[in-house]
């Protein structure tokens, strides 16, 4: 037997490999295409099953498919959406701007598979991939969708659950560490006290915030371009296809908040909502670098650094230092942050390079995008599960390094002023003394009000001591 058979389409004949379940256009694809070696992403390929399937449906109650198709097509794009054909989705990511080519991948498999299923031979098209699977579309409409929908499924599935997660791990540390007064540090130079679990619940803010911004992208993400076809006016779309397709989605997948796009023409020639959700990513990104440096830095010693954290040891730091331990988990994540922010300049490339009906640069957003949300959510998981849960106050090196900041002067300014007490401040460092000792030598105040005064506890609270 051959290990080729012949496909054809619009241009010609093409030799495919003679099991595979793609056709010509694929085939053209794949010699046209030998960029990265890397797919579209398989979250994008489980949505291009979903639109198929349900397209399927409604063109089934339009009479544009038989009984029997539409029962082979749902059959064939639900394993597409099971995984099932994964090997056959061979297009690279770095294809025709549009996702054409895989559009038409995902049509030649699922006809293919459906022909199949009737008993037909593949390349015979008992269902065609245009003709029946790809009725009433475009893959200017489908394709966006299919990003859409995989993006919007990632977040809510994946990335957002990760960053709740990550905020409660921050939260009870917080209260744990509600107690441990520390040196506060701006420009990296000792400022007036804080707390560790005021720091810890700063830091538990932020992701909660870094979450609500993803939340906020998924309003404009759920509004699909589906139903423009080509260029944003619908033809060849049946009256109510759009609505009955959007009506299988959402009971196919769940997302109740899907809908059809205001204007088909923005929907079709601008990308803003994955920009959008990409910048949210970046937001994430950033957040959790500033967490995971403060933690670094905290957390460095064990004897020369600040040391007023201890970070879980997991693995040895070094092939030849004995007992070096490293902040391996913070490592990792800032430099997931790093490359979630390059993916967002590139998405940002690509959302500002649309030209009139059609952005070109859809396969590239939706690989950064989806790789930027499969980052961070596996990231932040890690982040909370191996670093965050473990970590220890050292309450002895903070109370010690709270009692030899200069910067507790600062509460005494109301009762003595500025000058007077930046003058004992520099005494107390000139002489590597106590504040303390140096404030009641001078006899500024009684020996009470200065213990009253210099209450780091106290001055975490705010307010004139």
């Amino acid at each position: 037997m051959s290990d080729t058979r012949t496909e054809r389409d619009s241009m010609g004949e093409m030799q495919v490999p003679a099991d595979a379940y793609y056709g010509a256009s694929t085939q053209r694809a794949v010699e046209n295409f030998p960029v990265s070696g890397d797919g579209i992403p398989a979250e994008v390929v489980r949505a291009l099953g979903l639109i198929k399937a349900s397209a399927a449906a409604v063109n089934h109650t339009k009479g544009v498919l038989d009984d029997e198709q539409f029962k082979a097509i749902g059959q064939a794009a639900q394993e597409v959406v099971d995984g099932a054909l994964d090997d056959h989705f061979v297009v690279d990511v770095f294809q025709t701007g549009s996702g054409t080519s895989s559009n038409m991948n995902a049509n030649e498999v699922i006809a293919n598979r459906a022909t199949e299923i009737l008993g037909g031979r593949l390349g015979s098209k008992l269902v065609h991939p245009n003709d029946h699977v790809n009725a009433g579309q475009s893959s200017n409409d489908v394709f966006p969708t299919a990003v859409h929908l995989a993006a919007y499924t990632a977040c809510v599935d994946d990335l957002l659950p990760a960053l709740w997660r990550l905020q409660e791990s921050l939260t009870e540390k917080s209260d744990e560490f509600a107690g441990v007064v520390k040196p506060g540090r701006t420009h990296l130079m000792d400022a007036t006290p804080v707390t560790l679990g005021q720091e810890f619940g700063g830091y538990a803010r932020q992701v909660e915030l870094a979450g609500a911004r993803v939340q906020a992208a998924l309003e404009r993400l759920a509004e699909l371009p589906l139903g423009g076809t080509a260029v944003g006016t619908g033809l060849n779309a049946p009256e109510g296809m759009t609505e009955g397709v959007l009506a299988e989605l959402r009971r196919r997948t769940g997302i109740g908040a899907l809908r059809e796009a205001e204007n088909h023409f923005e929907a079709q020639g601008a990308r803003d909502a994955l920009v959008e959700l990409s910048g949210a990513c970046k937001v994430v990104a950033v957040s959790l670098t500033k967490i995971a440096n403060d933690l670094r830095w905290m957390g460095s010693g064990p004897r020369t650094g600040l040391a007023e954290i201890r970070l879980p040891e997991i693995q040895p730091g070094s092939s030849i230092m004995p007992a070096k331990v490293n902040p391996v988990i913070p490592e990792s994540v800032t430099q997931v942050a790093a490359q979630v922010i390059g993916n967002d300049a590139a998405v940002t490339i690509g959302g500002l390079s649309g030209a009139f009906e059609l952005n070109v640069y859809i396969p590239l957003m939706a690989r950064n995008v989806l790789e930027s949300i499969r980052l961070l959510a596996r990231s932040a998981e890690n982040f909370a599960r191996q670093c965050i849960d473990g970590i220890v106050a050292d309450v002895d090196r903070c109370t010690e390094l709270s009692e030899r900041n200069l910067s507790i002067v600062t509460a005494l300014v109301p009762a003595i002023g500025y000058d007077r007490s930046a003058e004992l401040a520099k005494k107390a460092l000139a002489e590597d003394r106590p504040l303390r000792e140096v404030v009641k030598e001078a006899g500024v105040l009684a020996a009470a009000d200065v213990d009253r005064i210099l209450d780091t506890m106290r001055m975490t609270q705010g307010g004139v001591l």
